[in-house]
Protein backbone atom coordinates (compact mmCIF):
# COMPACT_ATOMS: atom_id res chain seq x y z
CA UNK A 1 0.00 0.00 0.00
CA UNK A 2 0.93 3.38 -0.20
CA UNK A 3 0.51 5.45 3.04
CA UNK A 4 0.29 8.92 4.25
CA UNK A 5 1.25 9.29 7.85
CA UNK A 6 1.11 12.75 8.95
CA UNK A 7 3.17 13.62 12.29
CA UNK A 8 5.76 10.76 10.96
CA UNK A 9 8.60 12.55 12.62
CA UNK A 10 6.76 12.55 16.75
CA UNK A 11 6.61 10.27 18.99
CA UNK A 12 3.99 8.00 17.89
CA UNK A 13 4.26 8.56 13.97
CA UNK A 14 7.54 7.58 13.48
CA UNK A 15 6.82 4.01 15.35
CA UNK A 16 4.04 3.40 12.85
CA UNK A 17 6.21 4.96 9.86
CA UNK A 18 9.27 2.03 10.87
CA UNK A 19 6.60 -0.74 11.00
CA UNK A 20 4.95 -0.10 8.29
CA UNK A 21 8.25 -0.04 6.00
CA UNK A 22 9.25 -3.23 7.81
CA UNK A 23 5.98 -4.44 6.22
CA UNK A 24 6.85 -3.84 2.76
CA UNK A 25 4.42 -0.63 2.62
CA UNK A 26 5.37 2.76 0.51
CA UNK A 27 5.17 5.56 3.41
CA UNK A 28 5.06 9.44 2.85
CA UNK A 29 5.76 11.40 5.79
CA UNK A 30 4.05 14.75 6.07
CA UNK A 31 5.40 16.57 9.09
CA UNK A 32 5.71 20.60 9.96
CA UNK A 33 8.91 19.45 12.56
CA UNK A 34 7.17 21.38 15.33
CA UNK A 35 7.53 18.46 17.75
CA UNK A 36 8.81 16.10 15.80
CA UNK A 37 12.15 15.31 15.29
CA UNK A 38 14.28 14.71 12.07
CA UNK A 39 16.68 11.74 13.89
CA UNK A 40 13.07 9.95 13.72
CA UNK A 41 12.37 9.44 9.87
CA UNK A 42 12.71 6.62 9.02
CA UNK A 43 15.27 6.95 5.69
CA UNK A 44 13.07 4.46 3.41
CA UNK A 45 10.11 6.82 3.58
CA UNK A 46 9.75 9.97 1.32
CA UNK A 47 9.20 13.09 3.15
CA UNK A 48 7.70 16.45 3.33
CA UNK A 49 8.41 19.38 5.29
CA UNK A 50 4.42 20.92 6.01
CA UNK A 51 1.93 21.94 8.08
CA UNK A 52 -1.13 19.94 7.60
CA UNK A 53 -3.49 23.15 7.23
CA UNK A 54 -1.01 24.38 3.86
CA UNK A 55 -3.63 24.08 0.60
CA UNK A 56 -0.47 22.85 -0.81
CA UNK A 57 -1.09 19.33 0.39
CA UNK A 58 -3.04 19.10 -2.16
CA UNK A 59 0.16 18.86 -4.67
CA UNK A 60 1.25 15.68 -2.46
CA UNK A 61 -2.24 14.04 -3.19
CA UNK A 62 -2.10 14.33 -6.82
CA UNK A 63 1.32 13.12 -6.84
CA UNK A 64 1.58 10.38 -4.85
CA UNK A 65 -1.63 8.73 -5.20
CA UNK A 66 -2.27 7.43 -1.22
CA UNK A 67 -4.19 4.54 -0.69
CA UNK A 68 -4.12 5.15 3.04
CA UNK A 69 -4.01 8.36 5.17
CA UNK A 70 -2.87 7.77 8.67
CA UNK A 71 -3.60 10.81 10.51
CA UNK A 72 -1.03 11.21 13.62
CA UNK A 73 -0.05 15.28 13.31
CA UNK A 74 -1.85 17.55 15.95
CA UNK A 75 -1.67 20.07 18.55
CA UNK A 76 -2.01 17.59 21.64
CA UNK A 77 -1.67 19.40 24.88
CA UNK A 78 -4.45 19.30 26.74
CA UNK A 79 -3.73 22.29 28.87
CA UNK A 80 -2.59 24.58 25.55
CA UNK A 81 -5.80 24.25 24.11
CA UNK A 82 -7.58 25.27 27.29
CA UNK A 83 -5.27 29.08 26.91
CA UNK A 84 -5.50 28.91 22.68
CA UNK A 85 -8.67 27.28 21.54
CA UNK A 86 -8.55 29.11 18.10
CA UNK A 87 -4.73 27.75 17.67
CA UNK A 88 -5.92 24.00 18.74
CA UNK A 89 -9.02 24.15 16.65
CA UNK A 90 -6.82 25.35 13.54
CA UNK A 91 -4.59 22.24 14.01
CA UNK A 92 -6.68 19.82 14.85
CA UNK A 93 -10.05 20.39 12.88
CA UNK A 94 -9.06 22.76 10.02
CA UNK A 95 -5.92 20.30 9.48
CA UNK A 96 -8.50 17.51 9.77
CA UNK A 97 -10.24 18.83 6.83
CA UNK A 98 -7.67 19.93 4.67
CA UNK A 99 -6.49 16.14 4.96
CA UNK A 100 -10.03 14.73 4.47
CA UNK A 101 -10.91 17.19 1.00
CA UNK A 102 -8.03 16.34 -0.51
CA UNK A 103 -9.02 12.08 0.44
CA UNK A 104 -12.60 12.78 -1.33
CA UNK A 105 -11.03 15.06 -4.16
CA UNK A 106 -8.16 12.11 -4.96
CA UNK A 107 -9.51 9.13 -4.34
CA UNK A 108 -8.16 7.88 -1.15
CA UNK A 109 -9.51 4.62 0.44
CA UNK A 110 -9.35 4.49 3.73
CA UNK A 111 -8.37 7.12 6.63
CA UNK A 112 -7.13 6.14 10.10
CA UNK A 113 -7.52 8.58 12.79
CA UNK A 114 -5.55 9.31 16.09
CA UNK A 115 -8.31 9.93 18.45
CA UNK A 116 -8.13 10.39 22.20
CA UNK A 117 -9.83 7.79 24.90
CA UNK A 118 -9.44 10.24 27.40
CA UNK A 119 -9.89 13.66 26.57
CA UNK A 120 -13.31 12.68 24.27
CA UNK A 121 -14.93 11.10 26.82
CA UNK A 122 -14.74 13.32 29.90
CA UNK A 123 -15.03 12.79 33.38
CA UNK A 124 -17.61 9.86 33.87
CA UNK A 125 -19.54 7.56 36.30
CA UNK A 126 -18.65 4.33 35.30
CA UNK A 127 -15.29 2.40 34.20
CA UNK A 128 -13.86 1.55 32.96
CA UNK A 129 -14.76 3.25 29.84
CA UNK A 130 -16.36 1.97 26.52
CA UNK A 131 -16.75 2.90 23.09
CA UNK A 132 -20.57 3.28 23.87
CA UNK A 133 -20.57 6.27 26.71
CA UNK A 134 -21.68 9.22 25.70
CA UNK A 135 -18.33 11.50 23.99
CA UNK A 136 -18.40 14.74 26.43
CA UNK A 137 -15.54 16.57 26.38
CA UNK A 138 -14.03 18.89 29.40
CA UNK A 139 -10.91 20.54 26.68
CA UNK A 140 -10.72 22.01 23.11
CA UNK A 141 -8.08 19.52 22.48
CA UNK A 142 -11.18 16.85 23.65
CA UNK A 143 -13.72 18.68 21.94
CA UNK A 144 -11.22 18.86 18.10
CA UNK A 145 -10.98 14.93 18.22
CA UNK A 146 -14.96 14.84 19.03
CA UNK A 147 -15.62 16.66 16.07
CA UNK A 148 -12.52 15.32 13.80
CA UNK A 149 -14.52 11.95 14.64
CA UNK A 150 -17.78 13.43 13.57
CA UNK A 151 -16.07 14.82 10.24
CA UNK A 152 -14.35 11.59 8.97
CA UNK A 153 -18.09 10.08 9.88
CA UNK A 154 -19.51 12.75 7.32
CA UNK A 155 -17.02 11.99 4.44
CA UNK A 156 -17.75 8.05 5.06
CA UNK A 157 -21.69 8.71 4.57
CA UNK A 158 -20.96 11.46 1.69
CA UNK A 159 -18.06 9.73 -0.02
CA UNK A 160 -17.71 6.42 0.72
CA UNK A 161 -14.19 6.84 2.57
CA UNK A 162 -13.48 4.39 4.82
CA UNK A 163 -12.13 5.32 8.17
CA UNK A 164 -11.09 3.43 11.74
CA UNK A 165 -10.69 6.00 14.42
CA UNK A 166 -8.56 4.66 17.65
CA UNK A 167 -8.85 6.29 20.70
CA UNK A 168 -5.52 6.42 22.39
CA UNK A 169 -5.20 6.82 26.36
CA UNK A 170 -1.59 7.68 27.72
CA UNK A 171 0.52 6.54 24.77
CA UNK A 172 4.42 5.74 26.30
CA UNK A 173 7.48 4.47 25.68
CA UNK A 174 10.48 5.59 23.25
CA UNK A 175 11.08 8.67 21.46
CA UNK A 176 8.74 10.48 23.08
CA UNK A 177 9.88 14.09 23.84
CA UNK A 178 10.13 15.54 27.55
CA UNK A 179 9.29 18.98 26.50
CA UNK A 180 5.98 20.45 27.41
CA UNK A 181 3.38 19.42 29.16
CA UNK A 182 1.85 16.63 27.24
CA UNK A 183 3.40 13.20 28.40
CA UNK A 184 4.00 12.69 31.87
CA UNK A 185 6.10 9.73 31.48
CA UNK A 186 8.55 11.46 29.31
CA UNK A 187 8.72 14.65 31.87
CA UNK A 188 8.98 12.79 34.78
CA UNK A 189 12.02 10.84 33.27
CA UNK A 190 13.72 13.85 31.60
CA UNK A 191 13.98 15.53 35.13
CA UNK A 192 14.64 12.40 36.99
CA UNK A 193 17.59 11.44 35.33
CA UNK A 194 18.83 14.86 35.95
CA UNK A 195 18.08 14.54 39.84
CA UNK A 196 15.21 17.38 39.18
CA UNK A 197 12.49 17.71 41.25
CA UNK A 198 9.02 16.89 38.90
CA UNK A 199 5.65 18.57 39.51
CA UNK A 200 3.08 16.95 40.22
CA UNK A 201 -0.81 19.44 39.50
CA UNK A 202 -3.21 18.64 42.45
CA UNK A 203 -2.88 15.77 44.67
CA UNK A 204 -1.25 12.92 42.06
CA UNK A 205 -4.77 10.95 41.89
CA UNK A 206 -5.09 11.69 38.96
CA UNK A 207 -6.41 8.07 37.07
CA UNK A 208 -5.03 7.12 33.63
CA UNK A 209 -4.46 4.38 31.23
CA UNK A 210 -1.05 4.24 30.41
CA UNK A 211 -0.27 1.90 26.84
CA UNK A 212 3.12 1.46 25.31
CA UNK A 213 3.84 2.62 22.08
CA UNK A 214 4.45 -1.44 20.30
CA UNK A 215 1.31 -2.30 21.20
CA UNK A 216 -0.44 1.19 19.59
CA UNK A 217 2.07 -0.09 16.83
CA UNK A 218 0.39 -3.18 16.51
CA UNK A 219 -2.92 -1.68 16.26
CA UNK A 220 -2.21 0.29 13.32
CA UNK A 221 -1.06 -2.47 11.21
CA UNK A 222 -4.06 -4.27 12.32
CA UNK A 223 -6.53 -1.27 11.30
CA UNK A 224 -5.39 -1.71 7.30
CA UNK A 225 -7.54 -4.67 6.89
CA UNK A 226 -10.50 -3.43 8.86
CA UNK A 227 -12.92 -0.93 8.16
CA UNK A 228 -15.75 1.46 9.42
CA UNK A 229 -15.04 1.70 13.12
CA UNK A 230 -14.17 3.05 16.26
CA UNK A 231 -11.84 1.22 19.01
CA UNK A 232 -10.12 1.95 22.26
CA UNK A 233 -6.92 1.22 22.42
CA UNK A 234 -6.15 0.85 26.22
CA UNK A 235 -4.54 -1.53 29.27
CA UNK A 236 -7.88 -0.79 31.23
CA UNK A 237 -5.40 -0.72 33.88
CA UNK A 238 -5.76 2.58 36.46
CA UNK A 239 -2.59 3.86 37.47
CA UNK A 240 -2.32 7.21 38.97
CA UNK A 241 0.11 9.81 38.71
CA UNK A 242 1.56 9.13 42.11
CA UNK A 243 2.33 5.77 41.17
CA UNK A 244 3.85 6.59 38.12
CA UNK A 245 6.23 8.94 39.77
CA UNK A 246 6.80 6.43 42.60
CA UNK A 247 8.17 3.58 39.54
CA UNK A 248 10.09 5.94 38.08
CA UNK A 249 11.94 7.19 41.04
CA UNK A 250 12.64 3.53 42.15
CA UNK A 251 13.51 2.60 38.43
CA UNK A 252 15.89 5.77 38.38
CA UNK A 253 16.91 5.78 41.57
CA UNK A 254 16.86 9.36 41.01
CA UNK A 255 17.69 12.55 43.61
CA UNK A 256 15.00 14.13 42.68
CA UNK A 257 11.59 14.57 44.76
CA UNK A 258 7.97 16.06 43.78
CA UNK A 259 6.63 19.12 44.32
CA UNK A 260 2.61 19.69 44.41
CA UNK A 261 1.22 22.50 42.34
CA UNK A 262 -2.57 23.84 41.43
CA UNK A 263 -4.45 21.40 39.24
CA UNK A 264 -4.73 22.86 35.82
CA UNK A 265 -7.86 23.78 33.93
CA UNK A 266 -8.91 20.97 31.45
CA UNK A 267 -7.24 18.28 33.17
CA UNK A 268 -9.89 14.96 33.40
CA UNK A 269 -9.66 13.67 36.76
CA UNK A 270 -10.32 9.89 36.05
CA UNK A 271 -9.64 7.83 32.84
CA UNK A 272 -9.09 4.32 32.02
CA UNK A 273 -10.71 2.26 28.99
CA UNK A 274 -12.46 -0.59 28.04
CA UNK A 275 -10.63 -2.69 24.79
CA UNK A 276 -12.87 -5.55 24.48
CA UNK A 277 -14.09 -4.46 21.21
CA UNK A 278 -10.44 -4.07 19.84
CA UNK A 279 -10.10 -7.62 21.21
CA UNK A 280 -13.48 -8.98 19.70
CA UNK A 281 -13.11 -7.43 16.37
CA UNK A 282 -9.48 -6.78 15.69
CA UNK A 283 -7.96 -9.61 17.57
CA UNK A 284 -5.89 -6.50 19.55
CA UNK A 285 -4.63 -6.96 22.95
CA UNK A 286 -1.92 -4.92 24.74
CA UNK A 287 1.64 -7.17 25.70
CA UNK A 288 3.51 -4.85 27.46
CA UNK A 289 2.55 -4.16 31.09
CA UNK A 290 3.56 -0.93 33.17
CA UNK A 291 6.47 -2.10 35.02
CA UNK A 292 7.72 -3.48 31.61
CA UNK A 293 6.95 -0.39 29.42
CA UNK A 294 8.02 1.86 32.08
CA UNK A 295 11.54 -0.26 32.08
CA UNK A 296 12.37 0.10 28.41
CA UNK A 297 11.13 3.68 28.33
CA UNK A 298 13.96 4.23 31.05
CA UNK A 299 16.61 2.95 29.39
CA UNK A 300 16.26 4.28 26.05
CA UNK A 301 16.11 7.56 27.98
CA UNK A 302 19.02 6.84 29.90
CA UNK A 303 21.05 5.85 26.81
CA UNK A 304 19.93 9.10 25.06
Amino acid sequence: MKILVTGGAGFIGSHIVDSYISKGHDVVILDNLYSGNKENINKKAVFYQMDVTDKNISKIFEKEKFDVVNHHAAQMNVRFSVENPLFDANVNVLGILNLLDNCKKYRVKKFIFASSGGAVYGDKDKYPISEEESRRPDSPYGMSKKISEDYINYYHRTCGLKYICLRYPNVYGPRQTPHGEAGVIAIFLGLLLQDKDVQIYGDGGQIRDYIFVSDVVEVNNLALSNDNNYFNVGTGVPTSVNQIYRKLKEISKSKGNYVNVPKKEGDVMKNYINSDKARKLLGWKYKIDLDEGLRLTYEWFKNK
